[in-house]
């Protein structure tokens, strides 16, 4: 992993493989290691022929931890996927978002529509409009002595998530409580660029893919059949879904 200085915050990245290059944003509590490494996306993507950039999340992974809530709103968040490409000299790049990373590339999309040649909305649905679980419970659940005080299940999900990505809890509880800018379903419709949502048919986290994608102009839809939130993420079928598409947009 590589790093570099953000608007004052240290950013860790990984930058490999040769070719056109795709962006990856990975989702709350994870990092490139356990979003994009260990499911196999960074050895997909480069076996495809493609440059593969991944960076973890202010306060997430070995990125800079952060304690104000004010520092997490998605749309810096999206900066500094911005600044990653104006670093490594990028001007254009297909983008891969996972849950909270689809949020973030979404409000990239909309601020620098010219940086992105695809995107890509893996695990959030229609819930990116209309909001995911509520922040409260997760904060409470991330702020709670131990993983057992914790009895929303969707909260201790994300808990035992945080803990296995041995992720600083206290700067997640704070992500989780910073601006929640909704993205607006007109945004959406806005979108000019080829898009993608993949979403698994049993996640009640992300909502309904297909509802999204509506919003979206000319956008394809991925159903991941039989996974959840969780559990889509390694899935074969989305990555080879992932790799139809973006020959497709070539």
């Amino acid at each position: 992993m590589h790093s570099f200085d953000s608007d004052g915050v240290r950013i860790a990245y990984l930058d490999e493989g040769e070719g056109e290059p795709i962006l990856l944003i990975h989702g709350f509590a994870s990092n490139v290691a356990a979003n994009w490494i260990d499911p196999g996306w960074v050895q997909t993507l480069t076996q495809a022929g493609r440059r593969v950039i991944a960076y973890d999340n202010r306060g997430h992974g070995q990125s800079d931890k952060l304690y104000e809530p004010d520092a997490y709103g998605a749309p810096a968040m999206a900066e500094d996927a911005r600044r990653l490409l104006d670093r490594l000299d990028i001007e254009q790049a297909d983008v891969l978002g996972y849950s909270m990373g689809a949020r973030i590339a979404a409000f990239l999309t909309f601020a620098h529509p010219a940086r992105v040649r695809s995107v890509i909305f893996g695990g959030l649905g229609i819930h990116m409009v209309r909001g995911m679980v509520g922040a409260g419970p997760l904060a409470h659940a991330l702020e709670a002595p131990s993983v057992e005080d914790v009895t929303n299940a969707t909260a201790r999900s994300f808990r035992v998530f945080a803990e296995q990505t041995k992720s600083d809890l206290k700067a997640l509880a704070a992500c989780m409580r910073g601006p929640r800018e909704k993205v607006p379903a007109e945004r959406l419709g806005e979108i000019a660029v080829p898009a993608l949502v993949a979403v698994g048919s049993k996640d009640v986290i992300g909502g309904s893919g297909a509802a999204l994608a509506d919003l979206i102009p000319g956008a394809q839809f991925l159903e991941i059949t039989g996974r959840d939130h969780m559990r889509a993420v390694g899935d074969a079928r989305f990555k080879q879904g992932v790799l139809d598409f973006l020959t497709s947009r070539a």
